[in-house]
């Protein structure tokens, strides 16, 4: 969903696939888009296939001309923005893991599910701090307009409500910068497009296309 908002705000022409996690993913055909059978995937305006997040926001960074979403590469800013990105795609994102094992657990062992969730929360919470710390009091992470790193951000930051580990009040530095996000349009757009909703975009967006044509075009 964060770079779904990222592409709004960078205002070039994108179209979108939509992908059932535990249907077409599933499928071998998938992997010929993405052997790990992960998302995101991303196809440049050249036809190269890119996965993950860190891969596909430098992609899009270095042909942000206008500086809608990045920074001039050579920048403190730049600097500070690919510091958060990384933080909050690994540091942060990785914490949710045993939380998202709990969840997903299909045997009965409320003990090991406990100890899943406890170290999870323990985890996230730890990590929201370490964020909390990292940031100033700026609108955004990085200044007065969101970059790629606040896309990162929003994409990971309802997780935290997601498995009720603590109020987001409890770090409110982030907690602006959350709420501020969730009322830009770009990223109600993207909300909305990831629920199955009819919304209005800035233009970019040009449809959807299905995944099959997808992978038969661009699968290896």
């Amino acid at each position: 969903m964060g770079l779904v908002a990222a592409l709004e705000w960078l205002g070039k022409p994108y179209r979108l696939s939509r992908v059932d996690m535990l249907g077409e993913m599933q499928q071998p055909a998938y992997k010929r888009l993405n052997p790990r059978v992960e998302t995101p995937v991303f196809i440049t305006d050249e036809g190269r296939v890119l996965t993950e997040s860190m891969a596909i926001a430098l992609w899009l960074a270095a042909r942000d001309r206008e500086r809608r979403i990045s920074f001039d590469p050579l920048s403190s800013q730049a600097d500070r923005m690919h510091q958060l990105m990384a933080f909050i795609n690994t540091g942060l994102t990785g914490a949710f893991g045993p939380l998202w094992t709990a969840f997903e657990m299909e045997e009965d062992d409320p003990a090991k599910n406990a100890t899943l969730r406890q170290l999870g929360s323990d985890a996230v919470i730890e990590r929201h701090d370490r964020l909390e710390e990292m940031i100033g009091d700026a609108r955004f992470l990085i200044g007065d307009r969101p970059t790629l790193a606040d896309g990162f951000l929003i994409g990971i930051a309802r997780w935290l409500d997601f498995h009720e580990v603590a109020d987001a009040g409890r770090w409110p530095k982030l907690a602006d910068v959350r709420k501020r996000l969730e009322q830009d349009p770009a990223v109600r757009f993207a909300m909305a497009l990831e629920n199955g909703e009819e919304a209005p975009g800035a233009g970019a967006f040009k449809g959807h296309v299905p995944i099959s044509e997808v992978i038969e075009r661009y699968g290896a």
